[in-house]
């Protein structure tokens, strides 16, 4: 890169990473941004700070390591415009209060995210909002679900847990054709593997808790709008105050550089774990839609560019035996997979997965649902691992 930003406008993804959201001869040749911490600006006179009248007027509305973050989003998203959030459920909650009052009808995706679900069924509802959960299987027939008053459909693809796939592009034309918003959640795929506002989606939201920070030691999010559904967005989440801190926004930046190749080994890895579960007698299932098994795989494969490390299995169990006793027995004999929430770090981690939330989708009946994320370790390391977790059940 020169002092003049000539870079070339078409660019591999890695490419993009490395520079996208910040030229370093903005700030003396340094490579990274600096971490400005802020909450009082000054003005230089009476009448600018009647006006407004300078890029950066108050901490919570920006400072330059922030909108080096936001700049960065919009370019991988092709956004309009991109808000920080202290955590990724900020990110969705945020969005959601900002495009709906009382008296609004919303459709959620069945397999939402748990804390998404939890916030619709009491804050949401407490403020006079309908909730209605639908089937993710779902495409343009979710038509027959809209009312005068539907103003936000959510999406999320792969589902949480049971990895579902959408059809976006059928939803969000039906959406569209109802002036409703569409949202999704989109922390699974990264926009690297897909960009939901290429897709009809109006709001693409991520955790960048997961694969763009990527070391288990930063909590926020983003929501990234269309030229159309931005200024809405923008400014609700000016009056909630509700921002992402200078400090981890630079922590993210840094991680977004090497995204890409992360997200190559992640998912590498987790297709070889997937097929050698595959091939196991005690595994019933595997969720996760870059396999060609899988229900859902072909609209995958029509969207997606990429799979990330996040998957899950139904563990295999006899009739009459109890499922929590051997998925508990199965993740205690693990080592190398931690037993912990989220994902998108270098560890490997795995879970015991509850389902009874649903409302409108089935459980798997065959045996408990083990999500696993697959880290940065050797495979074959997390091969014999998972042997020792499946003895240990057996």
């Amino acid at each position: 890169m020169t002092a003049n930003d000539s870079r070339p406008t078409r660019v591999g993804s890695n490419t993009q990473l490395v520079g996208a959201g910040h030229n370093p001869f903005d700030f003396h040749g340094f490579v990274n941004p600096p971490t400005v911490r802020a909450s009082t600006v000054l003005f230089p006179d009476a009448g600018t700070m009647e006006a407004h009248g300078q890029k950066y007027t108050y901490g919570t509305r920006g400072t330059p390591t922030t909108d080096a973050l936001c700049t960065a989003i919009n370019e991988l998203e092709g956004a309009a415009g991109t808000i920080l959030l202290p955590s990724g459920l900020a990110a969705v909650t945020v969005t959601f209060l900002a495009y709906l009052a009382a008296g609004d009808h919303a459709l959620i995706v069945d397999s939402v995210y748990g804390n998404v679900r939890r916030f619709c069924d009491t804050v949401l509802t407490r403020f006079g909002i309908e909730v209605e959960y639908y089937d993710p299987s779902l495409g343009a027939e979710i038509e027959t679900l809209f009312k005068p008053n539907t103003r936000l459909v959510h999406l999320e693809a792969p589902g949480s847990n049971t990895f579902e796939m959408q059809d976006i592009p059928a939803i969000a034309a039906v959406a569209h054709r109802h002036d409703a918003v569409v949202t999704m959640d989109n922390t699974w795929a990264t926009p690297l593997y897909f960009r939901p506002l290429d897709f009809g989606v109006d709001v693409s939201i991520q955790a960048s808790t997961k694969y763009p920070a990527g070391h288990a030691d930063i909590l926020m999010g983003t929501a990234s709008a269309n030229a159309r559904r931005w200024r809405r967005l923008k400014h609700v989440h000016g009056e909630l105050g509700i921002c992402g801190a200078p400090d981890d926004a630079y922590q993210v930046l840094r991680g977004l550089r090497t995204m890409g190749v992360r997200l190559e080994r992640h998912q590498k890895s987790a297709l070889a774990i997937a097929e050698w579960l595959e091939a196991r007698d005690d595994v019933a299932r595997i969720l996760y839609p870059a396999l060609p098994s899988f229900p859902d795989h072909d609209i995958w494969k029509r969207d997606f560019k990429g799979a990330s490390g996040v998957l899950s299995f139904v563990l295999a169990v006899a009739p009459g035996r109890d499922f929590k006793v051997r998925a508990q027995g199965f993740l205690n004999g693990l080592s190398l997979f931690g037993l912990g929430y989220s994902w998108g770090g270098f560890q490997s981690l795995a879970l015991h997965v509850d389902l009874d939330d649903r409302r409108v989708l089935r459980a798997p009946n065959e045996g408990p649902v083990i999500r696993l994320h697959i880290g940065l370790e050797d495979i074959d390391d997390l091969k014999a691992d998972l042997a020792r977790g499946f003895d240990a059940a057996g």
